[in-house]
């Protein structure tokens, strides 16, 4: 699995059928990329940015936070959907810890698929269940609604 490049055009809602699988991706974690995360989420504890620290908790290493997480799943589902899908909706659930040097792989299938208005326009759900794995286990597993504004039939 290799990291994928972010869609430019957002898809169509009506080209979207339950079942369709997301494109995998996979995203390299480094030190930096958690400490970074860490600071820009202003999650100070010293478990995402001090190894020392971390050891003497009982951790081997630094770990993500889960707002980094959080980032990382919207970026999955916008990379695939496009930059006009809307994330509605995130619900995760935290597995393993993410280390440095240990990729994160996302996969996910679309599970639904609903239409509606949303001010006047025609509003297309679609449900992803996704996961983040790394050599752990799962890191993270969820399911996120996507608006697409197109909607039905447009």
């Amino acid at each position: 699995m290799t990291t994928t490049k972010a869609r430019t055009k957002t898809l169509q809602w009506a080209d979207i059928e339950v079942g369709d699988v997301l494109t995998p991706l996979e995203i390299p974690i480094t030190t930096t990329m958690i400490v970074a995360g860490a600071i820009a989420s202003r999650d100070f504890m010293p478990v995402h940015h001090d190894r020392d620290y971390a050891k003497k908790q009982g951790s081997p290493n630094l770990f993500m936070n889960i707002l980094t997480t959080n980032g990382y799943c919207v970026r999955f589902l916008t990379d695939w959907a496009g930059p006009e899908a809307m994330v509605k909706n995130l619900s995760i659930r935290l597995g393993v810890p993410c280390f440095p040097d240990d990729p994160l792989r996302f996969t996910g299938s679309v599970t639904g698929k609903t239409e509606g208005l949303r001010a006047g326009d025609r509003e297309g759900l679609i449900e992803v269940t996704f996961k983040a794995s790394n050599s752990l286990g799962d890191h993270v597993s969820g399911i996120a609604v996507l608006s697409l504004l197109d909607g039905a039939g447009a």
